[in-house]
């Protein structure tokens, strides 16, 4: 983004609100560019060190109502965690996380400062799911200790991971929490069902809840893996216990989404059964 931009509001040294011929509303960040600068001056786009648009109303004036109870010195932070994100995850951000996660950082800081401690109870399967998301937060977690000597306690690595893969996904963060928690549930019917309890870091585990996640997104996409009718016969006959469960799994599934489930999900669902009762 090049060019001429009418400055709207300067929220604070380090951020601006300005108007652009093209794409109307932008948010300038970037280290001391507000310093100076009044409503209705000119400013050149190459100052600032990040470009964002707000088209969301809400978000803007969320963000615009965040900003004045954050440390200027905090959102010139924000931005190099904001760029090394977007650097190592090869992909631009979806705007909202420049609010959700200053938003969730500064409260997160606030509360490690208090010593208030929260567990996340879908750490292992965030973890699992998006394991480069993961990566990533545990590099911001770095980041913040050693620019501010703050020591984030490990469920916020699972929650900091959520915002990057909403970012990068322009999936709602509400939305991957229900399908987080519909795994959670799947998987503890598994454990209630083989009466075990699943080594969340096996390589088994790993797979079982990759292929659920998978198997949540063909759903919403209407995709079908095909069916393979001797295939399913042998299952039936040679693991019945994994097959009828599979069903079972299904049946909740289009419950909790309110879609239906192809049948085909039932031989490979099958498979990642029989592999847990025998690896496990």
């Amino acid at each position: 983004m090049e060019g001429q931009v009418i400055i709207q509001k300067v929220l604070n040294n380090n951020v601006i609100i300005a108007e652009h011929p093209t794409y109307e509303e932008v948010v300038l960040i970037g280290k001391g560019i507000g310093f100076g600068y009044k409503k209705g001056d000119q400013f050149s786009l190459d100052k600032a060190d990040k470009t964002f648009l707000l088209s969301n109303q809400q978000e803007k004036e969320q963000y615009v109502n965040l900003l004045p109870h954050i440390d200027e010195t905090f959102i010139d932070f924000m931005n190099d965690i904001l760029i090394h994100i977007e650097k190592r995850m090869g992909q631009e951000l979806n705007e909202h996380i420049h609010v959700a996660l200053t938003d969730h950082l500064a409260f997160a800081i606030n509360r490690a400062q208090k010593n208030m401690q929260f567990s996340n109870p879908f750490l292992n399967e965030i973890e699992s799911l998006y394991p480069k998301e993961y990566q990533i937060a545990s590099e911001v977690v770095t980041m913040v200790y050693d620019e501010m000597g703050i020591q984030f306690p490990e469920g916020e690595l699972g929650f900091i991971a959520l915002h990057i893969h909403s970012a990068v996904t322009d999936k709602s963060l509400s939305e991957i929490h229900q399908h987080n928690h519909l795994i959670t549930k799947l998987v503890t019917l598994i454990e209630e069902a083989f009466e075990m309890t699943i080594d969340k870091k096996s390589v088994n585990y790993h797979r079982l809840v990759q292929h659920l996640h998978r198997a949540i997104d063909r759903v919403y996409q209407e995709e079908s893996i095909g069916k393979e009718d001797k295939l399913v016969e042998m299952l039936k006959h040679e693991y019945p216990v994994c097959y009828n469960l599979s069903w079972k799994l299904i049946k909740v599934m289009q419950k909790q989404l309110n879609k239906p489930v192809d049948e085909s999900e039932a031989v490979y669902l099958t498979i990642h059964l029989q592999r847990l009762t025998h690896k496990s």
